[in-house]
């Protein structure tokens, strides 16, 4: 029945079981029913359909327009899609070009000056608390250095770390940085302890302490220059620098005995005078005779009389003769030179002895150091001086017989 229905009704055979399923339902009904109630149920249906499209389109209004709108938009996307497809595959042997080149630059087997820069700082980070360490040497160094005499060996100690550092990386900027700082604090500490040695009252532990110090600095400043040979030249040259200072302030007295001498050269064989000329000689030779045993005894006990032993075979001209050997002659022609000019003045027999025996005790001293210069006063018409040593080796003879006579009768008792 449902298929004469269709067959009726002008439907094909691929229409939809809905309608297959209604036709079978309308072939159950009665004709009544089909007549009378199915119109209105149809009528209802709809209705309800209506209601039921219209709340939907309701709620889903905004969705629709926009679904609508995209898929308007769906052709331009596609193509756009596309595009960009056939700019990626352009993209593609350009992009793995650049892979390799990258990943041949960067490898660990080349030789890129980037990835030489990223280890050199990973390293430097890795080492920071050392670089740290080696930045505050000279600070250090600079601070031993101030903190006279006691920090003078520490800062030779830590100046020699320095160099060491230096000659086993000679190629580091850093380490040749501190270098030169550490060259201008030695070389302070240098300026500081031969301005030491020209000090007053020097004493031989002190110098021996310097001298030792100095040593251990000059070759390393002054490569070319054997400590040996120069610093025993340093040492005398402080000391005579002191020496000449101290004459200085003699100045005062000085400048009376020249005026006694213009006077005497004025009055001609009728002077007498010549006190101020005699204090003057008496303070000069008493300061004399001090500091020059103290200069020639130090400098002997610091090594300045040893010859050098890095160089026997000397240069075409001879060998130089040790510093000491010709210091003391220019010490007494010092004095000599001064005793020529203003013994002369000195006229009262009695002053003029005076005046020689400290010459005598003078030479006796420097004769301990074999410097001995009394054959040289007559020389400057000091024609009295034989006659002067006799008579003090006489009393000194007198003296040693005493002595030996009180002696005797001790040594027999006992």
């Amino acid at each position: 029945m449902a298929e004469a229905l269709r067959d009726l009704l002008g439907l094909d055979a691929a229409s939809g079981t809905e309608d297959i399923e209604y036709l079978e339902y309308l072939a159950d009904l009665s004709l009544e029913s089909v007549l009378s109630s199915e119109p209105q149920n149809l009528a209802q249906n709809s209705q309800s359909m209506l209601r039921s499209v219209q709340a939907l389109s309701k709620r889903s209004h905004k969705l629709m327009v926009g679904s609508a709108i995209g898929h308007a938009s769906i052709p331009e996307t596609i193509r756009i899609l596309d595009l960009k497809a056939r700019e990626l595959t352009a993209a593609v042997p350009r992009l793995d070009t650049e892979a390799e080149r990258f990943s041949t630059l960067f490898s660990k087997s080349g030789d890129s000056r980037i990835l030489a820069q990223r280890k050199e700082a990973l390293h430097l980070l890795d080492n920071a608390d050392r670089v740290v360490d080696l930045l505050e040497l000279p600070a250090l160094l600079l601070s031993a250095v101030n903190a006279s005499p006691l920090g003078y060996s520490t800062s030779l100690d830590l100046y020699g770390h320095i160099r060491r550092l230096s000659a086993l990386y000679p190629n580091s900027d850093l380490v040749r940085s501190v270098m030169l700082q550490a060259d201008d604090a030695i070389r302070q500490l240098a300026i500081d302890l031969i301005g030491s040695l020209t000090a007053p009252n020097l004493k031989l532990a002190a110098a021996l302490r310097t001298m030792g110090w100095l040593k251990r600095i000059v070759p390393e400043l002054v490569p070319d220059m054997p400590a040996e040979n120069s610093l025993p030249a340093v040492f005398l040259i402080c000391r005579f620098s002191n020496l000449v200072t101290t004459l200085e302030a003699l100045d005062p007295l000085r400048k009376l005995a020249d005026e006694e001498r213009i006077r005497q050269h004025n009055a001609g064989q009728t002077w007498s005078g010549g006190q101020q000329t005699e204090r003057f000689l008496k303070r000069f030779i008493e300061v004399f005779r001090e500091h020059s045993f103290n200069i020639i005894s130090i400098s002997k006990n610091a090594g300045g009389g040893a010859i050098s032993e890095n160089n026997p075979t000397a240069d075409n001209l001879g060998s130089i003769p040790p510093v000491l050997s010709a210091f003391p002659m220019h010490l007494v022609s010092m004095l000599l030179e001064t005793l020529r000019i203003y013994l002369p003045v000195v006229k009262d027999q009695a002053s003029r002895e005076s005046i020689l025996t400290q010459v005598l005790y003078c030479s006796g001293s420097l004769g301990r150091l074999g410097a001995d210069f009394g054959m040289l006063l007559p020389s400057i018409g000091v024609h009295e001086w034989p006659d002067l040593v006799k008579r003090h080796r006489l009393l000194a003879g007198r003296l040693e017989s005493v002595i030996a006579d009180y002696k005797a009768p001790t040594t027999a008792s006992a």
